[in-house]
């Protein structure tokens, strides 16, 4: 049974805050992924640098799983793969620290921050409460379909 495609022209990828495997990141970046190879990821890109973060993390390629989702596999399937296949292998406790930080994570240098205010300056004008880039990614998901801000 092939994996569900997610029309991202039409509706956002999961949060960044949705977990598998006690992954932050990685439901979106299949979701993407997905989306990428069947011509329907609209604005989202593959591979981007949150989805960087998560590939060095666990030690695993971006080409290795697009292959996976090509062929189909759902969700279970590509995460048992990377716990078989990572080349960092980590605890549960490790993982949901890492996932912890990356909801946390906010832009670390002066260009990061530029682009982070100028993006929620454009979505959300007034904001403040939108400190980490799983709070803009969420909102700006929100926006794009739809919803006010």
């Amino acid at each position: 049974m092939k994996a569900k495609i997610t029309d991202l022209t039409k509706r956002p990828p999961r949060s960044p805050r949705v977990r598998l495997g006690g992954y932050a990141l990685l439901a979106r970046m299949l979701d993407k992924g997905r989306a990428t190879i069947a011509r329907k990821n609209g604005e989202y890109n593959y591979a981007c640098p949150a989805d960087q973060r998560f590939l060095e993390f666990a030690g695993v390629s971006a080409a290795a799983i697009k292959d996976l989702l090509a062929q189909g596999k759902g969700d279970q399937e590509v995460l048992e793969w990377i716990q078989a296949s990572a080349k960092n292998k980590h605890s549960p406790e490790e993982i949901a620290a890492w996932s912890a930080g990356q909801e946390r994570r906010a832009p670390e240098d002066e260009d990061s921050r530029k682009f982070f205010n100028d993006t929620l300056a454009k979505i959300a004008p007034g904001r403040k409460d939108v400190t980490s880039w799983a709070d803009l990614l969420d909102l700006d998901d929100y926006v794009s379909f739809g919803g006010k801000s």
